[in-house]
């Protein structure tokens, strides 16, 4: 059976698609707003940013992330946790607002930085190496704060957070 023909009868027989693909459905609006936790940057020069961002833990979650919203509180954003180290590849689809995201090993170290993302777009955004977890900003605060590889994020997550 070819492709074209093994395509054709999933799409005439949509009981044959695992229930997975069956129950998906794109979502159409943001998720609702996803419990909170502390988090701090410390920067190079020693300076502490505190924020309370969001965790998305579950794969829906992860699925949806920023979403349809229309901005990001300064103080705010949503870290993504991967749970163990993982190659994180990130995309901006139905993100309506430019995003920092700052890539994080599991000991906290900033990995890769990747700022002022564009809204909308289906490019990978790629941290490199595998990491703990994504952490998601409004743009420009990578540049604001002076946040680079090498910073350290406490957080839950990581066993550091005093």
């Amino acid at each position: 059976m070819t492709r074209r023909h093994l395509l054709a009868l999933l799409a005439a027989s949509p009981l044959l698609l695992p229930a997975a693909v069956r129950a998906y459905s794109e979502p159409t609006g943001p998720q609702p707003e996803l419990p909170k936790e502390k988090l701090v940057i410390i920067t190079h020069d020693g300076q502490k940013h505190d924020f309370m961002v969001e965790m998305a833990v579950t794969q829906d979650q992860q699925t949806i992330g920023l979403m349809f919203r229309p901005s990001v509180p300064a103080d705010g954003g949503m870290l993504f946790d991967w749970g163990q180290p993982r190659r994180s590849q990130m995309w901006m689809r139905n993100t309506i607002t430019s995003l920092d995201m700052l890539f994080i090993a599991a000991d906290g170290t900033v990995k890769h930085v990747a700022e002022h993302t564009v809204p909308f777009s289906l490019a990978v955004v790629d941290g490199g190496v595998p990491v703990r977890a994504t952490l998601e900003l409004a743009a420009g605060t990578a540049e604001k704060l002076d946040i680079r590889v090498g910073d350290k994020v406490q957080a839950q997550i990581f066993g550091n957070l005093p």
